[in-house]
């Protein structure tokens, strides 16, 4: 399992349109990720729904993980996306 522990770079947190930012990311990787506050439930990084549910604020850590294969370039991209607060992924 692929694991990245970074901390919300967006003020505002996870919510609204940080979250639609992350869960367009995460849905556009094509792999299964989950996302989860650190000892709390992992849910689904593509779903709304669920990363609203976390109710993480900017500063609070988070951990992303996926069991796929060669998962370690798209958490990497993901957790630069949750850590610096971009409005869009980097682009190689």
């Amino acid at each position: 399992m692929a694991e990245r522990r970074v901390t919300v770079g967006w003020a505002e947190g996870l919510h609204a349109r940080p979250a639609s930012i992350f869960v367009r990311a995460a849905t556009a990787i094509g792999i299964p990720v989950s996302i989860a506050k650190p000892d709390g439930t992992p849910v689904n990084a593509a779903s709304m729904l669920a990363v609203l549910s976390l109710g993480a604020r900017g500063g609070d850590p988070v951990v992303l993980t996926s069991d796929a294969p060669n998962a370690t370039p798209a958490l990497d991209r993901l957790a630069h996306l949750v850590q610096s607060g971009l409005e869009d992924l980097p682009t190689d």
